[in-house]
C-alpha cells in the first residue's frame, strides 16, 4: 500500500532530527530536509571552489621559488589543494548536486569562494604568510567540521585538516627562515604579515550578528562554533607563534585579557571584506578568468577521456553479447 507523501516526509523528519539529537551522521541515502541540503551544496560547493581558486596565488610561485626544495614542497601542497577540491566536489555530489553544474557557477562568477584568495601574492614571503595565517585559520575553521553531521562532508575533512596541518608547518619555516635571515629578508617577511594578518581573521566570516546562515547551521550540526568564537581561538593561537617568529602582529589593540582569558584585540574593517566578497577585490577577476580559461582550454581532454570511456564501454558491451551467443550456441549444441 503506497505511503502519502507527507507521511513520509514526517517519519523522516523524526529520523533526521533524532540523528541530529544523537550528534549522528546523516547519509546520502538518509531522508533530510530541503534546506540542510541546500545548505551543504552552497557551503560544501563553495569550500571546493575556494582549494582550486586558491591554487592560483601559491602556483604562480612554483617556478620561482628560491631552491629546489623550496619549488618541490610548494608543488606538493598545491597539487594537495587541487585534491582537497575534487573530495570536496565528490561530497557535494552525493547532494543531487553534478559537478558541471558546480564549475559552470564557479567560471559564470555566480558561486562565492573565500574572498582571502582574491588578494595578490607579489613576495616569496607571502608563501610563508599564507601558510601560516591562511592555512591556519583555514585549520581553525575546518577540524570542527570534521564533526560535522553529513558523513561525507565529515569524512573529507579529516584527510583535508591531515594535509592543512603540513601547509601551516610549511608556511611558519618559510617565514621563520626570512626572519633569521638578513635585515632586506626580515623586513619582507614583516611586510607580508601586515598585508595578511587582516583578511586570515575576516576568513571566519562576518560576526555572528551580521551572519544569519550561522545559527542555523549550528543547529543542524554542521557548524560547531560560531564566527567570533573560531576567531579568538586563532588569534590566542597566532600572538605565541608571533613571537616565535619574532613578527609583529598588526594590530596595536592585541593584549591579554586576564579576565576573560583570551587576547583582546581590535575591529576589523568590514567594509573592505564585503567590498572583496562583492568582487570588487585585488584579484577577483583575474582568478575566476584563470579559471575559466583553464576549464575551456582542458575540454580537449576531457573530450578524449568520454571517447575512450565510450569506445571502451562499447567494447565491453560487445564481449558481453559475443559471450552470450557464444553460450546460447553452445546450450542449442548440447540439446540437439
Amino acid at each position: 500500500m503506497d505511503t502519502p507523501s507527507g507521511t513520509v516526509d514526517e517519519v523522516g523528519q523524526l529520523r533526521f532530527n533524532e540523528l541530529i539529537a544523537a550528534d549522528s551522521r546523516v547519509e546520502p541515502t538518509d531522508w533530510m530536509p530541503e534546506g540542510y541540503r541546500k545548505t551543504l551544496v552552497r557551503q560544501i560547493s563553495q569550500h571546493a571552489h575556494s582549494e582550486i581558486i586558491g591554487m592560483q596565488p601559491e602556483g604562480n610561485w612554483i617556478t620561482r621559488a628560491p631552491s629546489l626544495k623550496r619549488k618541490a614542497i610548494l608543488m606538493a601542497k598545491v597539487q594537495d589543494e587541487a585534491g582537497h577540491g575534487l573530495y570536496l566536489y565528490s561530497a557535494a555530489q552525493t547532494l543531487g548536486v553534478d559537478r558541471e553544474t558546480m564549475f559552470d557557477q564557479l567560471i559564470t562568477g555566480k558561486a562565492k569562494y573565500s574572498s582571502i584568495f582574491n588578494y595578490l601574492s607579489p613576495t616569496w614571503a607571502d608563501m610563508g604568510s599564507i601558510g601560516w595565517l591562511v592555512d591556519g585559520a583555514a585549520i581553525c575553521n575546518q577540524v570542527p567540521l570534521c564533526r560535522a553531521s553529513y558523513g561525507p562532508y565529515a569524512r573529507a575533512m579529516v584527510r583535508i585538516c591531515k594535509e592543512e596541518s603540513f601547509h601551516q608547518r610549511q608556511g611558519f619555516e618559510i617565514l621563520l627562515s626570512l626572519m633569521n635571515g638578513s635585515d632586506e629578508q626580515k623586513a619582507m617577511a614583516q611586510e607580508s604579515v601586515n598585508r595578511w594578518y587582516a583578511p586570515a581573521l575576516m576568513m571566519f566570516g562576518p560576526p555572528d550578528g551580521d551572519s544569519p546562515n550561522s545559527q542555523q547551521s549550528m543547529a543542524w550540526n554542521i557548524k560547531r562554533f560560531g564566527n567570533d568564537e573560531l576567531r579568538q581561538r586563532f588569534v590566542d593561537m597566532l600572538v605565541p607563534q608571533a613571537e616565535i617568529l619574532g613578527v609583529t602582529l598588526p594590530d596595536p589593540d592585541i593584549a591579554w585579557n586576564e579576565e576573560r582569558g583570551h587576547y583582546d584585540f581590535g575591529e576589523l574593517d568590514w567594509t573592505e571584506f564585503h567590498e572583496v566578497l562583492a568582487g570588487r577585490g585585488q584579484a577577483n577577476t583575474v582568478r575566476v578568468n584563470r579559471r575559466r580559461d583553464a576549464h575551456e582550454g582542458g575540454e580537449w581532454v576531457r573530450e578524449a577521456a568520454r571517447a575512450y570511456a565510450d569506445k571502451k564501454a562499447d567494447k565491453h558491451a560487445a564481449k558481453q553479447t559475443e559471450n552470450a551467443e557464444t553460450a546460447h550456441n553452445e546450450t542449442q549444441r548440447i540439446a540437439s
